[in-house]
């Protein structure tokens, strides 16, 4: 099975912590040069002194930058792929806070909106012509169970992410034909600060303690038990290799069987 990355250039959102850190990790171990984007430099810098570097040629950076400041990421993003032209794009980022959809205002849905798919659409155009150029492509959106069963009480969520994975199966039919895929990974209930942040909004909205929260979630896991985040980025980096150059418009969710739909 050829999981080589060598020579590739991969970008990775939401990389300073959670699953995004964890997936830079395993494409650098796989020998891929990685640039890692958030919005704050100091996170940025301690994961890529810790990335692996498999060979004296592999080299890693990291772009600093808000997702929701289009302009800017543009600018920023074309530098690197102009410098270095980008093959693998890891599409992450935090999802929106919970609460109801039909509360929510213009506005919460109009932010996440910005932050998730235009964000993505922006990198998307500065990458695209070295993806061509190359003969080999991969784009990986990380999202959300809710696209098979909505998640109650995450209803811009839902709404956003949705949206994200009808833009990537559209994407993968109009892009196959340059050698790029396009796939989604959608994480079930995952060790990370988002975890937590659900963890204490349902404690707070319900009256029971985190732990009661927790085992009411682990009992609709046929695993019982929350994932890692490197068992999440092992599914991104397969995607990511050549070893996956014929999987293309799909989703797959990584949650210890919870999705009850096929």
């Amino acid at each position: 099975m050829n999981l080589e990355l060598l020579g590739k250039h991969a970008l990775v959102c939401g990389a300073s912590q959670g699953i995004g850190r964890a997936t830079a990790h395993e494409l650098a171990a796989l020998g891929a040069d990685v640039t890692v984007l958030a919005r704050s430099p100091e996170p940025l810098e301690r994961v890529v002194s810790e990335l692996p570097r498999i060979n004296s040629a592999q080299k890693h950076g990291y772009v600093a930058v808000d997702m929701r400041n289009h302009a800017e990421l543009r600018v920023k993003i074309e530098a690197v792929a102009n410098a270095d032209p980008l093959n693998i794009f890891i599409n992450n980022t935090g999802g929106p806070p919970g609460g109801p959809a039909s509360t929510a205002s213009a506005e919460d849905f109009l932010g996440a909106f910005n932050q998730h798919l235009i964000a993505a659409q922006v990198i998307l155009q500065a990458i695209l012509p070295g993806m061509q150029g190359s003969g080999y492509g991969r784009i990986v959106n990380v999202i959300s169970t809710s696209v098979k069963e909505p998640i109650r009480n995450l209803g811009v969520s839902n709404t956003i992410r949705g949206a994200v994975a009808s833009w990537s199966k559209t994407l993968a039919g109009e892009l196959g034909s340059f050698g790029i895929t396009v796939n989604n990974v959608l994480p079930g209930y995952t060790r990370t600060q988002r975890l937590e942040q659900i963890l204490a909004d349902r404690a707070r909205a319900t009256g029971n303690s985190e732990q009661d929260i927790a085992d009411s979630m682990l009992a609709t896991v046929p695993l019982r038990r929350f994932a890692e985040a490197s068992e999440i980025a092992s599914v991104i980096a397969f995607l990511a290799s050549p070893a996956a150059g014929y999987i293309n418009g799909i989703n797959v969710p990584v949650d210890g069987g919870r999705t009850l739909s096929l």
